[in-house]
C-alpha cells in the first residue's frame, strides 16, 4: 500500500503546524487560520494517494472513498460550528444543541410613559470608549482592596445576542440586542436595570463564527441616541422614549455590500454629524449624516471600511475625523469629508478591530493582527497646509487583534494574544508580558486597568511599567465575553451575548459621584 506516502503527507502537515504554533511573530487567530488550512490542506493529497497510488484494487478503493465520504456526512450531521472562540478556533457542539435565538422572555420594556428617568445626571458614558474613545477615565480613585471593599451587584439578567457594549447617559444605559428575529435597541435604567424602552428593526444578521446580532455600541449626545446595527440600519432616536427622529438603511441606500462580519463601527457624533462607516466598497468609505434631519451631508474615502469606529484627533494643529480603513489609515475634515492624509498599512485582506490611539506630540498608535505591525506615527503640517505621516517605530510586540489598548505616562497596555502586555512608546519595546485574559477588554481607571476578561471574570492590573501585578477580580459573567464594558463613574456595565450587570465599584475618594433621583 506504500504506507509511506500517507505517513509523508501526515507529518509534513503536522511539523508545519508544529512550526506555525511556534512562530512568535504570529497572532493567535493567524497561527488558527494557517494551521487548519495546513490540515485541510493534506486531505486532498491523502485522497489522491488512497485512489492512486495505494495499489489496492479498485473495488476497495471506491468502497473506502464511499464510507470516508459517508462518515464525512454523518459527522456533518452530528455537529455544528457554534462560534468561535478568540484564538480563532471555531466552536464545535452537537446538531441538536438548541440554537441561540436571543429571546429574553418576560422582558417587555415598560411603556414610554413610564421611562421618565430624569435625564440630568451627573456621570456618562456615552459610547463606545468612552467620550473620546480612549477606553480611559479619570478621576474615579477605585478602591484597590476588593477583599475588605467589594463590589456592589445592583441588578443582573439576560439580555439579547449581540457583541454591542452599553452607552450611558443621565441615568440611563443603552445597549443593542438581537431577540429572535428582531434587531433591537434597549434602554435600562442604570441603577435598577429596568428595561424602560425598546426600539425595533426586523432585520438578523447571521455569521457561523463571529455569532448573531448587533455589534456596534450607541452613541448618546444631546439627548438622543445613534445606533448602527450589524445590517447596516442607522437610527436617530429620542434618549428619553426611544421615539424614532430619523433612520437610514446606509448600506442599501448606497448600493454597498456588507462586510463579512457585518457592521460593527459605531456612530460618531461631531459637531451637527453623525459619521459612519462604509462597507466591502472603495468608495464611501465615510458617511455623515445631518444630526437634525439625517440629511446626507458628505461621503468620503476610497477604500473599504474596517472594523474600527471612526474617533476625533487633533493633529498638526488641525481637529481631524482619523478613520482606520482597511488598507490605509486617514485623517478627514469634518467639515466636508476632505481627505487630509493618509498612510498604507497593511492588507486590506485581514480584519483590523482595534481603535487607533491619538498621541500627544501629533502621534498616532496603530496596532491589529494578522502580521499587520503595530505602529506608532507622526503627523506634521507643513507652512502650506499640507500633511505627512513618518514611521517612528513598528513591530510585532503588541498584536492587539479585536481588543483594545489603553496608554498612561508613555506606555501602553493591551492583550497580546490574551496575554497583558506593557510597551514604552517611546521605543516599542516590551517593558513586560504576565497575565492571561483572553480576547477580553481593557479599561483604564486612572492608574488601574480593569479588565473585562474573555471568559467573564472582571480583573483589576495596576497600570505601571514597573511589572505586572494583579490586585483583585471578581467572577462577572460566566461566558464568552468580547462586548466592551462600560465604567460611568463608578458604575461598571458589562455584558456578552447572554446576560448584562451592573455593578458600583468602591471609591477611596469620599463622596462618590452618584446619580440625581
Amino acid at each position: 500500500m506504500r504506507l509511506w506516502i500517507p505517513a509523508i503527507i501526515v507529518a509534513v502537515a503536522a511539523a508545519n503546524i508544529i512550526r506555525l504554533q511556534t512562530m512568535p511573530e504570529l497572532d493567535a487567530l493567524a497561527k488558527a487560520f494557517w494551521s487548519l488550512l495546513s490540515a485541510l490542506g493534506a486531505v486532498p493529497f491523502l485522497l489522491i494517494w488512497w485512489l492512486f497510488l495505494s495499489r489496492l484494487r479498485w473495488r476497495a478503493r471506491l468502497v473506502g472513498a464511499v464510507v470516508a465520504v459517508i462518515c464525512v456526512v454523518g459527522l456533518g450531521s452530528l455537529v455544528r460550528v457554534d462560534g468561535s472562540l478568540g484564538t480563532g478556533w471555531p466552536i464545535i457542539v452537537w446538531s441538536w444543541t438548541a440554537r441561540k435565538t436571543g429571546d429574553v422572555p418576560g422582558s417587555t420594556p415598560a411603556s414610554a410613559a413610564s421611562a421618565g428617568a430624569a435625564l440630568e445626571g451627573e456621570i456618562d458614558y456615552p459610547g463606545y470608549l468612552g467620550a473620546a474613545r480612549s477606553g480611559a477615565v479619570e478621576g474615579i480613585g477605585l478602591e484597590r482592596d476588593w477583599g475588605a471593599h467589594p463590589p456592589q451587584q445592583l441588578w443582573r439578567h439576560p439580555v439579547g445576542l449581540g457583541w454591542s457594549g452599553f452607552a450611558v447617559s443621565a441615568g440611563l444605559a443603552i445597549t443593542q440586542e438581537q431577540r429572535g428575529p428582531n434587531e433591537m435597541v434597549i434602554c435600562y435604567a442604570l441603577e435598577s436595570g429596568l428595561a424602560l424602552w425598546g426600539h425595533t428593526n426586523e432585520v438578523r444578521f447571521s455569521d457561523a463564527m463571529g455569532g448573531d446580532g448587533p455589534r456596534a455600541t450607541p452613541t448618546i449626545a444631546d439627548s438622543r441616541v445613534y445606533a448602527l446595527g450589524a445590517t447596516g440600519i442607522l437610527d436617530c432616536l429620542a434618549a428619553d422614549t426611544g421615539r424614532t427622529i430619523w433612520t437610514h438603511d446606509i448600506l442599501k441606500e448606497n448600493s454597498i455590500p456588507i462586510m463579512p462580519f457585518g457592521k460593527t463601527a459605531s456612530p460618531l457624533r461631531v459637531d451637527d454629524l453623525v459619521v459612519v462607516t462604509g462597507g466591502a466598497v472603495t468608495r464611501c468609505t465615510l458617511l455623515a449624516y445631518r444630526c437634525a434631519d439625517g440629511a446626507v451631508a458628505w461621503q468620503t474615502g476610497g477604500d473599504q471600511a474596517s472594523f474600527t469606529s471612526p474617533s476625533i484627533a487633533t493633529l498638526g494643529g488641525q481637529r481631524q475625523i482619523l478613520s482606520v480603513n482597511a488598507a490605509n489609515v486617514c485623517g478627514y475634515d469634518p467639515k466636508d469629508g476632505r481627505e487630509l492624509w493618509h498612510y498604507a498599512w497593511g492588507s486590506d485582506k485581514w480584519p483590523k478591530c482595534a481603535q487607533p490611539i491619538a498621541l500627544d506630540g501629533d502621534r498616532i498608535l496603530l496596532s491589529a493582527s494578522f502580521q499587520n505591525p503595530t505602529t506608532l506615527l507622526r503627523v506634521t503640517r507643513a507652512a502650506d497646509g499640507e500633511f505627512s505621516v513618518g514611521e517612528i517605530w513598528k513591530n510585532q510586540n503588541l498584536k492587539a487583534a479585536y481588543n483594545n489598548i489603553v496608554t498612561r505616562n508613555g506606555c501602553a497596555f493591551g492583550l497580546d494574544d490574551g496575554i497583558l502586555v506593557c510597551l514604552d512608546l517611546a521605543t516599542g519595546e516590551r517593558k513586560w508580558k504576565d497575565g492571561r485574559y483572553g480576547k477580553g477588554q481593557v479599561l483604564l481607571a486612572d492608574d488601574l486597568l480593569l479588565i473585562q476578561t474573555e471568559p467573564g471574570p472582571v480583573t483589576l492590573v495596576e497600570a505601571s511599567p514597573a511589572g505586572f501585578h494583579e490586585i483583585a477580580s471578581i467572577p462577572a459573567l460566566h461566558a464568552k465575553t468580547w462586548n466592551t464594558p462600560a465604567l460611568a463613574g463608578q458604575y461598571l456595565l458589562i455584558r456578552n451575548d447572554q446576560e448584562a450587570a451592573c455593578y458600583k465599584l468602591p471609591q477611596r475618594k469620599a463622596g462618590a459621584v452618584s446619580l440625581k433621583p
